[in-house]
């Protein structure tokens, strides 16, 4: 599966309490499918730190996370700090990943 170019064009799908998180293989593979910096946490979360010049570029990175999870109805953790961003993704709903987060991910990596 190879979803680089297609994973930020897709739209977050609610996932119901049944919904299985990706494991495994499928999971390795979509990883690949993101850009650098991503790290895959106990295979149940991603995080990316990113880091900016200053306090304000940060907090303007932030509220541009937030419109893109608000608007895709899927939000991840986020901590702010003095030029850094973490951001964190999972699927509480089914305490594992979903392609919501990969989704997700990958629009965040699209913000300018």
């Amino acid at each position: 599966m190879n979803n680089k170019e297609s994973l930020k064009d897709q739209k977050c799908i609610p996932c119901s309490i049944d919904t299985l998180p990706i494991q495994g293989n499928e999971l390795r593979e979509i990883m690949e499918d993101l850009k650098s910096g991503w790290e895959l946490v106990k295979d149940i979360q991603i995080e990316k730190v990113f880091n900016f010049k200053d306090f304000k570029e940060a907090l303007d990175f932030v509220n541009k996370v937030g419109a893109i999870a608000e608007e895709d109805g899927h939000h991840p953790d986020i901590e702010l700090g003095w030029g850094r961003v973490k951001v964190k993704l999972m699927t509480h709903k089914i305490h594992g990943l979903s392609m919501n987060d990969f989704i997700l991910a990958a629009k965040i990596d699209d913000i300018d």
